[in-house]
């Protein structure tokens, strides 16, 4: 029995930095994406997947991006595994939300 929960704990640990780093490749291609298209001033500040987005080769996200004071929240439809395969593609599917930051005196 000991043994049984060693292996679950030693594998939960493993999904949990496979999880972590799934969410740091994504957000650094879809910042890579951002400044491809000359978009370097718009930042990403917060990336959602699902719990079970890391196993599949196709996954939706939510990305919430700023620029100057207003942020959107994007959904994106991410192709390809980020950790395991070279073909990586990030596809815009959607504006979830928009809300804008005006900035006086700038």
């Amino acid at each position: 029995m000991g043994k049984l929960f060693s292996l679950i704990i030693l594998l939960a640990l493993g999904y949990a930095g496979i999880y972590f780093y799934y969410g740091v490749v994504v957000e650094r291609e879809v910042q890579q994406q951002l400044d491809d298209r000359g978009l370097t001033a718009v930042s990403v500040d917060n990336i959602e997947y699902g719990v079970l987005a890391p196993l599949n080769t196709t996954a939706n996200i939510e990305v919430t991006v700023t620029y100057r004071g207003s942020q959107a929240t994007l959904d994106l439809i991410v192709q390809g595994h980020p950790l395991f395969s070279d073909e990586v593609s990030v596809e815009f599917d959607g504006l979830q939300a928009l809300r804008l930051g005006i900035n006086f005196g700038q």
